[in-house]
């Protein structure tokens, strides 16, 4: 799908400081940066870039969810889950031109974004930003190694506390639009297996779940629910900014 851009006259834009890694560079590196970002929109199962493709965008959410999907001919799999505390485009940042995963919004929200040329200027230009967002990286990294391991040792139903835990942090309130297909989508399972997973964290009351519509109603009972993987990610982000 087509990424839409946001007409200025339409809605009132959140403020590019609303993303995390944008909103710790020193002032001058972000009133830099931010000569070169244009505001974006970013609509549920829209692609930012696809696999083995130039990625011609850096993006900075400032709502919503990017998920880095693997996708194999055996299936598509959740690697990563990018929001307004990082970046999607690692890899320009490490100097490559394209990525091995699809970058898909899967909770809508809006953003900024910055060409590839100016995102290489940028980090040519000064090293603070560099070293924030290579921080960043390393953290991103971590969460995808955390996944794997969760994804091989941990229940289901842990392992679909975690991702809606991770999911809440990123989203305004507590409801967010989710249907069956893409959960399972994320989570690498069939639906039928999704429906019983949702089905006992609902019936415990952490969640109430209806018509594509998931609202998180005992946040401390879903961390109860979930593995010690969602604190461990979480834990990494929120040392970048210390």
């Amino acid at each position: 799908m087509t990424l839409k851009i946001k007409p200025p006259q339409q809605v009132v834009a959140r403020p590019a400081g609303d993303n995390s890694l944008l909103a710790i560079l020193s002032p001058g590196d972000f009133a830099q940066i931010c000569m070169d970002l244009e505001h974006v929109l970013l609509r549920v199962h829209d692609v930012l870039n696809e696999p083995g493709e130039e990625i011609k965008y850096v993006y900075f959410p400032t709502a919503g969810c990017v998920s880095m999907v693997q996708v194999t001919p055996d299936g598509t799999v959740e690697v990563g889950t990018v929001g307004f505390e990082g970046m999607v485009g690692i890899p320009l940042l490490l100097h490559g031109t394209s990525a091995p995963t699809r970058a898909l919004v899967q909770v809508e929200g809006e953003g900024y974004r910055m060409t590839s040329a100016a995102f290489r200027r940028t980090i040519a230009m000064s090293d603070s930003t560099y070293r924030i967002l290579l921080r960043f990286a390393l953290a991103f990294f971590n969460q995808v190694a955390q996944s794997v391991a969760c994804n091989r040792l941990h229940s289901l139903e842990a392992r679909c506390a975690r991702w809606l835990l991770i999911t809440h942090d990123r989203v305004d309130g507590d409801s967010f639009k989710l249907t069956q297909e893409f959960l399972s989508f994320m989570l690498g399972v069939h639906r039928p297996a999704v429906t019983l997973a949702a089905g006992v964290l609902q019936k415990a009351g952490y969640i109430h779940y209806s018509r594509g519509k998931i609202t998180i109603t005992d946040r401390p009972g879903l961390e109860g629910a979930s593995c010690s993987c969602y604190h461990a990610t979480r834990d990494d982000y929120l040392a970048l900014a210390s």
